[in-house]
């Protein structure tokens, strides 16, 4: 496993100091996130640099990236390293149309959330403002309105 053992942390320490259950980050690695190493009696062992790649995992979390997003992120990186700051800002500036589209989304949530809960009727199928006669249910499946679709009534 390498020279120095001060190289290596086991899956334990690594859960402790990332604040991560170890099963998240079995997790991790089934899905190809990390990479651990196995020493002699069978436990994990990761190289201390996986606890700025667990920050970077948790941190493209907390933005509302999937895994397969973050996958992709890290696997742009040369050689597999972990991301450093400037990974970080390339990475972020790609990210940001995204997120500017969730933003649009969750605002436009709340603002027709706030007026369909004002009607007080809480029933989008019965709704005589923004669904007369079950009209979404003719622009398909799921949630229409909250997908982007528009109410055909009440429109300026």
């Amino acid at each position: 496993m390498g020279s120095a053992s001060s190289e290596w942390i086991p899956i334990g320490e690594l859960a402790k100091r990332s604040g991560l259950a170890a099963s998240a980050l079995r997790f991790y690695e089934e899905a190809g996130l990390l990479e651990s190493q196995r020493s002699g009696s069978g436990r994990r062992h990761y190289p201390r640099h996986v606890l700025r790649r667990v920050a970077f995992i948790r941190a493209a979390q907390a933005v509302g990236l999937t895994l397969e997003d973050i996958r992709a992120a890290l696997a742009s990186l040369p050689d597999g390293r972990t991301p450093n700051a400037a990974d970080w800002q390339r990475l972020s500036r790609g990210w940001r149309p995204l997120l500017d589209e969730r933003i649009a989304a969750l605002t436009g949530l709340r603002d027709r959330l706030s007026s369909c809960i004002g009607c007080g009727c809480l029933s989008l199928t019965k709704c005589a403002l923004y669904n007369p006669a079950d009209q979404a249910a003719a622009k398909g499946t799921g949630p229409r309105y909250l997908l982007g679709d528009k109410p055909s009534v009440a429109e300026d």
